[in-house]
Order: structure tokens, then sequence, then C-alpha cells
């Protein structure tokens, strides 16, 4: 079975049910997107790996999981989606230590944060693609509110009791916030370890620049 490359298009949340996200993958050379609901820790980490800029005074577990594996000179090569059974994601991570290849079964989500962790690439089967895939299409006005959308799309795959996508919003409340309150919100919410705060105050801070 051929193997279909993907890349993190980002993270989005329900609007209707409390503590819902979605991790949505993209095919590097098509259109598709694989939307994959995660739960809040998964989307946290995800979310810090993503945003460079945020470093946690404390490592997280895969921060820890991360730091374990280069003290023991153990590298993730790859991550693949190999499996899709009543709406869940069965994921592989791919290691190798000592020239020795391992390979570790892992919950999808914990295997994207870390493989984000290790630069590692993340693959699918394309039969897995053709029946959990979907596009997206955008019109030029439409690209204007795609992240608005996005949570909506959330609550309407969970609806259909499918998978889902995640680009941290609901940043509306910090608008009238100038850039340095921003910052200084920011650097709060990472020393009080509030990294889902400290995501959408990041997210805001992109929109200025």
């Amino acid at each position: 079975m051929s193997l279909v490359r993907l890349k993190i298009k980002g993270i989005s949340y329900s609007q209707t049910q409390n503590g819902a996200y979605a991790l949505i993958l993209n095919e590097v050379d098509g259109d598709r997107k694989l939307p994959i609901v995660i739960g809040a820790f998964e989307a946290q980490s995800i979310a810090i790996a993503l945003e460079k800029e945020i470093k946690p005074p404390r490592p997280l577990t895969h921060d820890l999981f991360k730091n374990f594996s280069d003290r023991f000179d153990i590298v993730i090569k790859q991550v693949i989606i190999h499996k899709l059974v009543d709406g869940v994601f069965y994921s592989s991570i791919i290691c190798e230590r000592d020239k020795i290849e391992e390979i570790i079964d892992a919950r999808t989500s914990d295997a994207i944060a870390l493989a984000l962790r290790f630069n590692a690439p993340i693959f699918t089967y394309k039969t897995i693609l053709d029946k959990a895939g979907i596009f997206l299409k955008f019109s030029s006005k439409e690209k204007d509110k795609e992240d608005s959308d996005d949570s909506i799309m959330v609550d309407e795959i969970l609806q259909e009791g499918e998978t889902v996508e995640i680009n941290p919003s609901g940043s509306e409340g910090y608008k009238e916030l100038s850039l340095e309150e921003l910052y200084s919100e920011l650097d709060k919410a990472v020393a009080s370890e509030d990294y889902e705060k400290a995501a959408k105050l990041r997210d805001e801070i992109s929109k200025r620049k």
C-alpha cells in the first residue's frame, strides 16, 4: 500500500462541546484534509510544539519523552497512521537506536505531538485518506473567514460522529489589548502554564505583525 505524506494544517475547537478539539492534517501533494478528534491536553501539547516562541517553564509529558529519548540516543524516524476502525485512528511510531529499528503502537495525537518534537515526517496510507479525507474549498471572500469557520466545521463533524480539525481561535477578547499588553499577558500565561490561553494570545500577536 502506498504512503501519503501529511502536514499539520492547524487546530480548531468546538463552540458547542466543551473540551472537543480537532487536528487537521493536509496531504502534502494534494487538497484533501484528514480531520482527527483529539483531547484538550494533546491539543495543547501540539499547539505548543507548533508555536516555537512558546517555551514552557517545565517540560510537558511529550517534552519529557523527547529529553529521555535524546539522552539514550533514541530517534523517531517517522509516524504512520496505519488503521482506521469505527472512526478511531491507529498510529505507529518508527524509532531507531543503535541502527536497530523498532515499531511502537501509539495514539495518533501522541504520535503527532512527538513527531513535531523530533521533526519526523507523518504519513498515512492512501486507502485511509480515500476513506476519511475531505476537501475544503474556499473562494477569495470565504478564505478571509476560514479561521472562524473552522470551529463551525468541528461542530458539524462531531454531530455526524466523525473526526475534526484545529487552529486555536477564540482570541476575540484580546482584540482591544495593545501589542505590549498582549506580550505581557503571554508571559503570564506561560508562567502559569496556561498554554491554551498562551496559544490564543500568540495567534492574536501573529495577526498584528
